[in-house]
This record gives C-alpha cells, structure tokens and sequence, in this order.
C-alpha cells in the first residue's frame, strides 16, 4: 500500500513539473516566470472548481439520483455496513438509471461523498460481491483518490486545452520557433494524458487492496470484477464522456473513442490475480 501512494506521489509531481515547465517554455519569448504563473493560475481556477462542483457533475452525466433509506434498503444497508468498518461518516447513496452494471464514488472530501451504482449493477451481483464493490469504492473515499484523480484529469486537460490553443494560434503566427513550440506543446499534453492514466491505474489497484482488507473477503470482490467486465464488454455505457472512464470501478466505455484505447483501469486480470494472492 505504502508503495502505491509513493507511486502516486512521484506521478503527481512529474506531471505538475511537465505543466509548469510548459509554462516556462512557452513563456521564454517574453517572461518565462510570467508563463508559469498563467499555467499556475488557471491549474489553481480549475480545481478549485472541480473540486467544488465535480460531484454535482458527474451525478447529473449519468442522471444518478440521490435516494433515502426507504428507497432501497437493501443498497443502503450494504454501504452503512461498510461504512461502519471505517471512522468516515455516512455517504450518500445515488442509483444510475443504465442497465450497465457498475459503480462508481465522487465528492471532495468524506463528508460530501456520494456512492452511485447502476441498475444493472443491482441486478447481477449477489449480496457478498455488491458489498466488495461498495468497500472499494468506500475505498476511494478513504484514500482521497476522488481528489487526486480529478486534480490529474484536470492538470492533463488543462494541457490539452492549451495545446489546442496554441496550435490553432500558430496559424496566425510566423515565427521561426513555431515548430518548436508544437512539438514541445505536443510532448507535455500527451505526457500528460499517459501519466494521469498511470495515477488512475495505481489507485484503482491501491483501492481494489484497501476494500479487500477492509471487509476481509478479497475473494468477493475478485468474482465481482469478473462479472463486471463481462457485463461491461457485452453492454458498454452507451452515454457519457469517455473521459470520466476513471470514475468507474471497471471501465464503461469500449471501443468509442481514441481515448478509450489507453485503459484508465488496470488489467482486469492482474487486478483479479492480487486479490487471489491476498
């Protein structure tokens, strides 16, 4: 676990060096110092309002509705069982309309997270492998992987944006280094994208371990990852951004855009082969 979170930290702080230094570099013509504080600023702008807003988001993509006990007291008992486990107050619960069955927790912090499961979900686990889903993504809330994971997005996506942007205004420009700086632009977005991808993998293994741990039956939640990519390959989201793929305890979204050919996931089988070994 220690080995994970270290992991976590060293990408983090790779790709916040890759988005300063893209501000210093695109900034060296001028004020490179001028540049990096942009780059800061808006990076601080973002998150400050994904952190805030990302739950409302991401419930309201996926039309997940926020339910009270009565509603279905058999979801609700499953995650205050879990819940209970931990010293976290008690989330909220939310169903997703889509018979794809998966799962997925937001929020910024334990005393506003929400846990949302599909329909389908519902419907295909039974009650051990529902309560292995719920305590890894009680999980993420535990270990703020909510948090870090959408500070990367954010970060990468930021990139992106100003890669975008400095190429379509390269078109109305005649410098000599043009070239130079696309290339530069290019190389730190898709670094970007390829380390956020790598923070999202190592916690969803970091969570798949902590969940495991915390209800003490890795075996339960290795038979639901089983069924969930099954599931998911036979009936994939068929609404949403594949962007927010790493939301998901198993990735939704199969084969609809350019993004999903770089899992944000681990291999499902290596993710079923370390549960087995715990």
């Amino acid at each position: 676990m220690i080995k994970q979170k270290l992991k976590t930290f060293a990408l983090f702080a790779l790709l916040t060096l890759i988005f300063v230094g893209m501000g210093y570099y695109l900034g060296s013509a001028t004020n490179p110092y001028m540049g990096m504080g942009i780059f800061l600023a808006f990076a601080v702008v973002m998150n400050l309002f994904v952190y805030f807003f990302s739950d409302k988001l991401a419930l309201r993509a996926y039309r997940a509705r926020i339910i009270e006990e009565h509603e279905n007291p058999y979801l609700y008992g499953i995650v205050r069982e879990v819940i209970q486990m931990t010293e976290m107050p008690m989330p909220k619960v939310a169903i997703i309309p889509l018979d794809t069955p998966n799962a997925f927790a937001t929020g910024r912090n334990p005393k506003h997270a929400v846990v949302a499961v599909t329909e389908g979900i519902l419907r295909l686990l039974d009650r051990d492998e529902l309560k292995g889903v719920i305590a890894h993504e009680i999980a993420h809330i535990k270990n703020r992987d909510i948090l870090i994971t959408t500070v990367a997005a954010t970060i990468a996506g930021a990139l992106a944006f100003f890669f975008r942007l400095f190429l379509w205004s390269s078109f109305f420009r005649s410098d000599r280094n043009i070239l130079a700086f696309l290339a530069v632009a290019a190389i730190a977005a898709i670094g970007a994208f390829l380390i956020k991808m790598a923070i999202s993998r190592t916690r969803e293994y970091l969570a798949d371990e902590t969940g495991a741990r915390l209800i003490g039956n890795p075996m339960a939640l290795a038979r639901a990852l089983e069924k969930l990519e099954y599931g998911n390959s036979r009936r994939p989201i068929n609404r949403g951004n594949p962007a927010t793929s790493s939301l998901f305890i198993v990735n939704p979204f199969r084969g609809k855009s350019l993004e999903s050919l770089f899992s944000t996931h681990p291999p499902i089988e290596k993710r079923i082969q370390r549960l087995y070994q715990m």
